[in-house]
């Protein structure tokens, strides 16, 4: 199974989540980022249909494939200020 792990750290004066090197919109405060990484989070695990999907790569090529709605990854957050 797959595993998605979001990341809270600084991010453009405020804080923020991401996923790889994908950030979110930026929070004012470090509770408002880690909340909605958590609801992220919680999101990621609701199956839902089967559909087909199309998403970019990095290199800028499109990528198709059909995708199980029960098929839902393991997901965690880390708070990367945590000891800051």
């Amino acid at each position: 199974m797959m595993a998605v792990t979001y990341h809270v750290g600084e991010h453009d004066g405020g804080y923020a989540y991401r996923l790889g090197d994908v950030w979110s919109e930026t929070f004012p405060d470090h509770d408002s980022a880690l909340k909605a990484a958590n609801d992220a989070a919680r999101r990621q695990q609701i199956g839902g249909e089967e559909v087909d999907i199309s998403y970019q790569l990095a290199d800028g090529q499109w990528q198709s494939q059909h995708v199980r709605g029960g098929d839902r990854p393991e997901t965690d957050v880390v708070d990367d200020t945590a000891g800051k």
